[in-house]
């Protein structure tokens, strides 16, 4: 365990935090019957469950900011070419440094290769509107976009998944029973 300026807590520290935190659970925590702990994603970014994460910094182009805005307008900010990848539980986009950064996370299923990849064959088109506008963007078909970005990649401190053990095909799957039986509740009444 590190503090900001990477200097180790002093074992008297360490225990104190422990034991903050057995109070804080003890007072606040529930126990909802699911394992929320976090293992490595991969060679970067963390998994929950069958959840992983995904969140990266690029620098934009001039113009990037002011054309990844424009595509958000025009769409109303509904980017649902993005429900093709099937795996993909949200993303958001955020500007940093005055729009000179963009910051982009996501939530997926499964594995990170798998997650790209279906990026390149499912929404090809909507990937390189938007990511064209990083520098240095090389095409979501480009044989180095992996490691394009896992340069950018910076793995999230710390994360929690509510329900780690639904995927997004679970979670439509379970929409649509739920559905059907207020739809049969509606109509028995």
């Amino acid at each position: 365990m590190t503090t900001e300026n990477n200097e180790k807590l002093s074992l008297l520290d360490d225990v104190a935090l422990k034991a903050q935190m057995l109070m804080a659970n003890l007072k606040e925590g529930a126990n909802d019957g699911y394992d929320h702990s976090v293992t490595s994603a991969g060679e970067k970014g963390l998994k929950s469950g069958k959840v992983s994460e995904l969140t990266a910094i690029a620098p934009l182009t001039k113009y990037g900011a002011a054309r990844i805005k424009r595509i958000l307008e025009i769409t109303k900010g509904n980017l649902a070419g993005a429900t093709n990848v099937g795996t993909l539980h949200d993303l958001r986009l955020v500007f940093l440094d005055n729009d000179t950064k963009l910051l982009f996370c996501t939530a997926y299923d499964g594995d990170w290769d798998a997650y790209i990849n279906d990026f390149a064959t499912k929404i090809p088109e909507l990937m390189d509107l938007l990511f064209g506008n990083v520098e240095g963007w090389p095409g979501i078909k480009s044989p180095t976009v992996k490691q394009f970005i896992l340069d950018h990649q910076i793995t999230a401190t710390g994360w929690y998944v509510g329900v780690p053990h639904l995927t997004v095909r679970d979670i439509a799957r379970n929409d649509k029973i739920v559905r059907g039986i207020n739809k049969a509740i509606e109509q028995a009444q």
